[in-house]
């Protein structure tokens, strides 16, 4: 009977214990995703994109001469300063191209950090999505912007392009691949095929930045370097030369993401998942505080 009350009693102890555990240890998504303002502290990127946080970051405004933000009511317009300037500055482009502007999706957060939903990445303020819909106007009410459909320029096979693209989606890629602030960019895959089809000999370096990733069919992502002096934030690894082994990115790699890729059975790709008992990484909306860098608790405490 003792040992029963005992093993009860270390029950109890054991329940109570975890409770504040658990509280002490919130989603970092909640946490971040309650503050409306950015700190007040100067612009700076803490971590990783897609582990990390942002002190400083500055609104894109919801409509400018050259851009529309669309799905204002995420609030995740926020961006380093870098960032807005360069979207700015790809937007006017974009009117040069016969475009009315540019509709810009996803930044970051207020302070960046986990997101409860959509991105893995866009954490610190140097991560946006670009909508590959050409703006007619770029006056659009809230609710439209709120509710405008995407525009897919990808075959349904996922293998080539469909009527959407155009030469202005490639001369519009073109010009963020070609600005030094950028890192990479990732788009469908049947994009980078068609830019490497087109470029000419002479001039490829641009395309070694031109990513190939799934689900980036109806916009690019622009990844901006890590900017000068800022010594808390982590470059991505491996870089785009290591990835394209010093070349354009333009070879057998490329191909198979309209070959392999899609073909792959799903079900082979489950099992040997399973059969390699390695915990896979921890996905952005399960971080908590204690996942990112110790400046992040700083970030997100601070009124």
């Amino acid at each position: 009977m003792i040992r029963a009350i005992c093993r009860c009693m270390l029950l109890i102890s054991a329940l109570c214990l975890a409770v504040p555990l658990a509280q002490a240890s919130p989603l970092a998504a909640q946490l971040f995703g309650q503050h409306a303002q950015p700190s007040r502290a100067a612009p700076m990127p803490h971590g990783s994109y897609a582990r990390g946080c942002a002190d400083g970051l500055v609104a894109l405004p919801d409509t400018g001469p050259s851009w529309q933000v669309m799905r204002p009511s995420r609030n995740r317009a926020w961006g380093h300063p870098e960032m807005i300037a360069l979207l700015k500055e790809l937007s006017e482009f974009a009117q040069t191209l016969g475009w009315a502007g540019l509709y810009i999706g996803d930044i970051s957060q207020p302070r960046g950090g986990p997101m409860a939903s959509g991105h893995a990445s866009h954490q610190i303020g140097l991560d946006a999505d670009v909508w590959l819909l050409a703006p007619r106007k770029i006056n659009l009410s809230r609710a439209a912007r709120e509710n405008a459909p995407f525009q897919s320029v990808r075959s349904a096979d996922q293998r080539s392009l469909n009527a959407n693209w155009t030469s202005a989606h490639a001369a519009l890629l073109q010009r963020a691949a070609r600005d030094p602030r950028v890192d990479r960019i990732f788009i469908t895959p049947p994009a980078k095929i068609a830019l490497c089809k087109a470029a000419t000999l002479s001039d490829r370096d641009w395309l070694q930045k031109i990513r190939p990733y799934y689900g980036h069919d109806a916009h690019f992502h622009i990844r901006l370097k890590c900017p000068a002096g800022a010594d808390t934030c982590q470059p991505q690894t491996p870089t785009v030369d290591t990835l394209s082994q010093g070349g354009d990115g333009c070879d057998a790699s490329l191909q198979w993401w309209v070959t392999d890729y899609l073909t792959k059975p799903v079900a082979s790709a489950k099992v040997t998942n399973k059969q390699t008992d390695t915990p896979r990484p921890k996905g952005a909306r399960a971080l908590t505080l204690t996942d990112l860098p110790k400046t992040c608790h700083r970030v997100v405490q601070t009124p």
